[in-house]
């Protein structure tokens, strides 16, 4: 009598354990099934995407933003992934093959990739060659807005390929005055730079109605799958399984072009500029933008040391509308942060910087994209017949985001150069990798993303980055519009760097043993090497190239491309082809 309640309770406390366990394991199922909703998520799956784009920067929607996650994250990993081949190459003449040659469409250039691209091919064709642009999209240009100085899409008016109405066309907003401004610091502020809102849409379409009423061809919906090379043609062979065959192929497909891929052999980018920001409603006294706005100490995001930066300037679409970018630089490495961790950090801080409560903005667009750059840039040709340009190439500075300024900078080199290589059938890889050639100021630039970089190490105040700019920009101020202004637009010069770098071991020389600690010894001996080719080619330029030029027109035409190609090197390697 007395053994049977026992017995019982012992099993009615087992059930009730074993029905604890099955209640927890199904909370835990639903959980794994439901993960949190991140704040990010939310407020992009609110938000109607419409006008997506090809190009850096051109979607919007979290579906995209998780998939740029997972390549980043791919990026990062500790496995270097070997790309399939896309370029192939053959001996031989295309003649001696039977690939139905004449059912091929022929052409003197393609370009692949028509967001940047269709500017290069439009120049091209304005000059006689019969082009073709391959777009895996759509061509046309995004919503969101390139933020630009006059001065340099005046580039894109001397090269001949838009007038000064089509700028005023494509233009949606101006603004001026422009701050760089240091948190808890100061702020200096200029006059025009980077002070128009050039809409893509707008710019692109009227690049298509030019370049088409040229008789250039569009491929639309097509990528590209195989490029083959033969001794006097390449093959370019879409996903469509459509051959089309030229002269010459230019790879304007953007930082992650899959014949980029295959040259560097799956290679970890050497920096990484990671970008999120929105374009909100809702902003007043909105006439003025930030060129850039430094955060006044580090922040830890998970086990990475971030410096973040920021970018603000009125958007076309409203009196109230307003573009917000936050930026920072990172290295290709496991554990980075991603961009949506990043997004969540932007939803705390962006008030704050701005002035203004969440709550009261409406998000039009959350932006976002990552940006590497490589220390071995611009990338020289390394097939006979394919040329990078764009980002493709590495032109642009590795402390800018986005290759739209520096493309207009150097078309006119570009267009000219290939023009006289496709004209003078000069397209081997050494000819065309001229056109890429080195230049000691983009390769100087690296010091300086070095320096904006944050650094996992205790000896290095938290406020360092935003003291040692503030510094720097003090210095460039007071030597005048001569020094801050190339540099605000991306070039960098021989003499405004000597003035700055004196006077700022002049002004603060107890930031020196700092600079030491940020950038390391090996990054500041690699940065010398640059820093005197800087100054060589500032002299060659300066005082080789006038005694050099006349002389070019008695050289074999071989001998002239390659020495015109050399002056411009060093002109634009130099800085020197900047007027104010």
């Amino acid at each position: 009598m007395s053994i049977l309640p026992v017995q019982f309770g012992r099993s009615m406390v087992f059930h009730h354990h074993q029905q604890q366990q099955q209640l927890m394991r199904r909370r835990r199922g639903r959980m794994s099934i439901t993960p949190r909703v991140s704040r990010t998520q939310k407020i992009m799956e609110n938000i109607s995407v419409t006008g997506e784009a090809g190009g850096a920067g051109g979607s919007y929607s979290y579906n995209t933003l998780k998939r740029l996650d997972q390549l980043w994250s791919n990026i990062c990993s500790s496995d270097t992934r070997q790309p399939g081949d896309v370029v192939l190459d053959f001996s031989g003449s295309l003649s001696d093959v039977d690939m139905e040659n004449n059912m091929m469409s022929t052409f003197d250039v393609l370009v692949c990739g028509g967001t940047l691209g269709i500017f290069v091919a439009t120049a091209l064709i304005s000059k006689g060659l019969k082009v073709g642009i391959v777009e895996r999209n759509l061509l046309k240009g995004r919503e969101q807005e390139w933020n630009i100085s006059r001065k340099e899409l005046l580039e894109l008016v001397q090269v001949g390929i838009l007038s000064e109405y089509d700028i005023e066309q494509a233009t949606m907003a101006k603004f001026n005055p422009n701050r760089c401004g240091f948190e808890g610091k100061g702020d200096i502020w200029v006059e025009d730079i980077l002070n128009l809102g050039i809409s893509p849409a707008k710019l692109i379409d009227l690049m298509k109605i030019r370049f088409t009423s040229l008789g250039g061809i569009i491929f639309e919906g097509h990528g590209v799958d195989r490029i083959f090379v033969y001794d006097d043609r390449a093959v370019l062979k879409l996903t469509n399984g459509k051959v089309l065959s030229s002269h010459l192929i230019i790879d304007a497909m953007g930082n992650f072009s899959p014949v980029v891929q295959q040259i560097r052999s799956g290679k970890k980018p050497d920096g990484v500029c990671l970008v999120v920001g929105t374009c909100a409603r809702g902003f007043k006294d909105n006439i003025t933008s930030d060129v850039i706005f430094s955060s006044s100490s580090t922040k830890m995001v998970g086990d990475t040391k971030l410096q973040y930066f920021w970018e603000a300037f009125p958007a076309g679409s409203g009196s109230k509308d307003r573009t917000t970018y936050m930026f920072t630089y990172v290295e290709a490495k496991p554990g980075q942060p991603k961009l949506e961790e990043l997004l969540e950090d932007y939803w705390d801080l962006m008030p704050a910087y701005q002035g203004i409560n969440l709550e009261e903005l409406e998000i039009l667009r959350v932006i976002y994209g990552i940006f590497p750059t490589f220390r071995d840039s611009p990338l020289p040709a390394a097939f006979n017949r394919v040329l990078q340009v764009g980002d493709a190439s590495g032109i642009q500075s590795p402390v800018s985001f986005g290759g739209f300024g520096s493309m207009a900078r150097h078309l006119s080199r570009l267009s000219t150069g290939i023009h006289e290589a496709v004209t003078g059938n000069f397209l081997d890889s050494y000819s065309l990798s001229l056109l890429n050639p080195y230049m000691p100021n983009l390769s100087s630039s690296w010091l300086f993303q070095r320096a904006m970089s944050a650094k996992l190490d205790d000896n290095i105040s938290s406020s360092f980055i935003n003291e040692l700019l503030y510094i720097n920009f003090q210095c460039m101020q007071s030597l005048g519009d001569t020094v801050l202004r190339p540099f605000l637009q991306d070039v960098i010069q021989f003499g405004p760097l000597v003035r700055t770098l004196g006077s700022v071991m002049i002004t603060s020389p107890g930031i020196i043993p700092s600079i030491f600690r940020q950038v390391r010894l090996s990054v500041l001996l690699d940065w010398s090497v640059h820093f005197v080719m800087l100054g060589y080619y500032t002299f060659l330029s300066s005082f080789m190239e006038p005694i050099i030029r006349p002389g070019i027109k008695f050289l074999s035409e071989k001998k002239r491309y390659e020495w015109k190609r050399h002056l411009e090197a060093w002109k634009y390697g130099s800085g020197l082809d900047y007027k104010q």
